[in-house]
């Protein structure tokens, strides 16, 4: 979904020599492989967008898979960014590497303050070592590493599967399988009173660019819309564009994971980027290339 977004961010912008090294190609995991890359393909720029990734379910049934797949895909590629003398790399981070229960909204200064959410624990900690694998090859070996912390993000290519897709996807999926059934009502996981920040994928690839021409130091920055709903909200949202007629139902026997988590953005602000996809403008946005790619969609899931 992310990296898809760059690319066609970049070609919007006029960019023609773009590179990349999707999963069936180059197996990110294996040193080798990115290292034989990296010599023949010599990339000046590089936008870090891979890893492994899922919702609540897939984190928390697959912990030892999502530790293990992170670790060696940043490692590979930070040492052969630097081997390969890469001009600038920017490693998108996620915003779950924060403590489950830091003051809000999130500052960049509160990574590593205290404990984790327990339902995504090993995926943060793989992305906690990229974010430091960065600062690292910085004082080193004087890389021009930079890495960011995007909030939760949906939009075009997302992951729609009923079962390891993040929550706004898999709640579109469980909402249109509803309308084609006629179902009265649909269960969403959880109390819906948690409380979260969605940012659309083709924002986050403008602010991807707009970091690799402004912003150049160790520490992380956060990348966000600085705004927040429930999941309740969002379920309201999504059945509204989706199927309105449908009622909602909650389950709490399913886990809420962490209680809130808004993104301080006022750094990001300040270098003069904001996003522009209003959420419910971003929804719509997402289901019509879900209905467009339906096929391909149910293939994915």
């Amino acid at each position: 979904m992310v990296g898809s977004a760059c690319v066609r961010h970049l070609k919007q912008r006029g960019f023609e020599n773009i590179l990349t090294a999707p999963r069936d190609e180059v197996d990110l995991r294996d040193v080798a492989a990115v290292d034989a890359w990296f010599d023949d393909q010599r990339p000046e720029y590089v936008i870090h967008v891979a890893g492994k990734v899922g919702g609540i379910q897939a984190n928390a049934t697959q912990p030892a898979d999502f530790l293990y797949d992170n670790l060696l895909i940043h490692a590979s590629v930070l040492r052969a960014a630097w081997r390969y003398e890469v001009q600038k790399l920017l490693y998108l981070g996620s915003s779950c590497i924060y403590p489950r229960d830091c003051p809000q909204p999130i500052k960049e200064e509160y990574i590593l303050t205290g404990p984790l959410e327990r339902t995504n624990d090993a995926y943060a900690i793989a992305k906690i070592a990229g974010v430091k694998s960065c600062e690292a090859y910085r004082r080193q070996h004087g890389c021009h590493f930079i890495s960011a912390m995007p909030t939760n993000l949906y939009g075009i290519n997302d992951n729609f599967d009923l079962e390891n897709s993040h929550v706004l996807p898999g709640m579109m999926h469980r909402f249109h399988l509803a309308k084609e059934s006629g179902a009265a009502e649909v269960t969403i996981w959880g109390s819906g009173s948690p409380r979260r920040e969605f940012m659309h994928c083709d924002d986050l690839a403008e602010a991807c660019f707009f970091l690799l021409e402004n912003y150049d130091e160790e520490s992380t920055i956060n990348v966000g819309t600085g705004e927040e709903v429930t999941i309740l909200e969002l379920a309201h949202l999504v059945r509204d564009v989706v199927y309105p007629e449908v009622e909602l139902t909650f389950d709490s026997s399913k886990p809420d994971g962490t209680p809130r988590k808004l993104l301080d953005v006022s750094r990001l602000h300040g270098l003069g980027w904001r996003h522009r996809i209003a959420l419910r403008e971003g929804i719509e946005a997402t289901y019509a290339w879900f209905l467009e790619h339906r096929a391909q969609v149910a293939r994915a899931s």
